[in-house]
């Protein structure tokens, strides 16, 4: 009663494969790397400088709003 052997394993795939059916689960890996791929993304973002294309203002989010100073 240990570990589940390849079998058990294929039999596994073969009902979630009936369940969810391969468009929905390649779906759902495409989702998953992506995100994966933007986790490491932001995560490495903060330790390199801007590369030698990239414009440095479009990393930083531009807030083109006045704020009024009301002295009452």
């Amino acid at each position: 009663m240990g570990s589940l052997s390849p079998v058990h394993w294929l039999i596994v795939i073969v009902i979630i494969l009936l369940l969810f059916g391969p468009g929905r689960l390649a779906g759902v890996g495409k989702g998953l790397g992506e995100g994966i791929r933007a986790f490491k993304k932001g995560i490495g973002d903060e330790d390199e400088p801007p590369k030698p294309g990239e414009d440095p203002k479009q990393i930083a989010p531009k807030t083109d709003a006045k704020v009024e100073n009301k002295a009452s």
